[in-house]
């Protein structure tokens, strides 16, 4: 069983992707495999211009769709997700995730984002044809630490309680 997690961010360094990648990490020692979708290193012209025959657009959608358990991480931006994960949803078939599990997941600033999770992007979710939408994981920006003094996926941490939700979350 293959678990696709998807980063909706539009950094390819940041606090969604680590969490994305620890979620993935757990899971692999689990048993499970694993891939994780940066979605900023698709091409933004195909992206936008729906254009799906391009090798590399093609190529994430297979994975998409050979996934059996997806993740779809966004950080919250002005009490919604990301424009960049809406843009490669609208991508999919109005059936592209028949068939599978989806675990919302989402970094913000505060808990008022929280709701972005259930009143925005989990109706999308659901509308692709997803099997069971799982409860949403949010995560607080203060959660992921950023160090400045380390460089890429290491200028951040996550702290014990998140660890310990993540973990939760995994099982």
């Amino acid at each position: 069983m293959t678990v696709l997690a998807i980063s909706g961010s539009p950094s390819s360094n940041s606090r969604t992707q680590l969490v994305l990648s620890h979620l993935l990490a757990l899971l692999e020692q689990r048993g499970l495999a694993t891939d994780l979708l940066a979605l900023p290193t698709l091409p933004c012209d195909a992206l936008v211009r729906a254009e799906t025959e391009t090798p590399t657009i093609r190529n994430a959608l297979t994975r998409v769709k050979k996934a059996r358990i997806l993740i779809v991480g966004t950080p919250i931006y002005k009490a919604s997700y990301s424009g960049l994960l809406k843009v490669f949803l609208d991508l999919l078939p109005q059936d592209g995730f028949d068939g599978k599990i989806a675990l919302p997941v989402a970094t913000g600033g505060s808990l008022a984002h929280l709701l972005a999770l259930d009143y925005g992007l989990r109706p999308v979710l659901q509308a692709l044809g997803t099997d069971a939408v799982l409860p949403s994981a949010f995560v607080l920006d203060r959660e992921v630490v950023r160090r400045p003094e380390r460089v890429g996926a290491a200028s951040f941490s996550l702290d014990e309680t998140l660890r310990a939700r993540l973990s939760d979350a995994a099982d």
